[in-house]
């Protein structure tokens, strides 16, 4: 299995007929080898379409497709998979962005993200996990970084007039001071 990136997704696509730089969300999706890597149900390729589900849709829609996207990305809110790390920098393009109906569950995602160590917990257990061709104990760790990468983030977010954003968003950030 391939290594998906976990670099910042481009939210910015030129406007053609003035060369004026719009806000796209989710520009970047198509850069990640979906198909090539794992969520909790096998192929990670329907990402994407969760991931603009939440972005694009109505509040109903967006909260069924986090959701979907939690189980398949940080199952039970503290199991990783191959794909989470290449989902995150997604999730906190979409954290940022005022039309999304759900961004107070998504820094949540992002928080139940940077606390999992449940495959590191099993792994002190049975050290042999370490050894498998693919191993949990990567994913987990790749995971947690792809969220602290971002943390800059955090003070905008924070500052946010929705006092349940700036409520999620501190947790986050005592999350990533540890």
């Amino acid at each position: 299995m391939r290594s998906a990136s976990t670099e910042h997704p481009s939210s910015e696509r030129p406007d053609a007929p003035t060369g004026v730089a719009r806000i796209t969300p989710l520009t970047a999706l198509d850069r990640v080898p979906w198909g090539d890597i794992q969520d909790s149900t096998g192929s990670a390729a329907a990402i994407p379409l969760l991931l603009n589900g939440i972005a694009w849709g109505d509040a109903d829609t967006a909260r069924s497709a986090l959701d979907d996207l939690r189980k398949r990305i940080c199952q039970f809110g503290f199991v990783v998979e191959q794909a989470t790390a290449a989902t995150v920098p997604f999730l906190w393009e979409l954290a940022k962005l005022p039309q999304v109906t759900c961004r107070a569950e998504i820094i949540q995602l992002l928080k139940s993200i940077a606390d999992a160590r449940q495959w590191e917990s099993t792994a002190a257990v049975y050290p042999k996990l370490m050894n498998r061709r693919e191993n949990p104990v990567v994913w987990e760790r790749a995971a947690r970084q792809a969220v602290r990468a971002r943390r800059g983030d955090l003070g905008r977010l924070m500052a946010d007039e929705d006092t349940e954003i700036a409520r999620a968003t501190t947790e986050l950030a005592r999350a990533l001071a540890t």
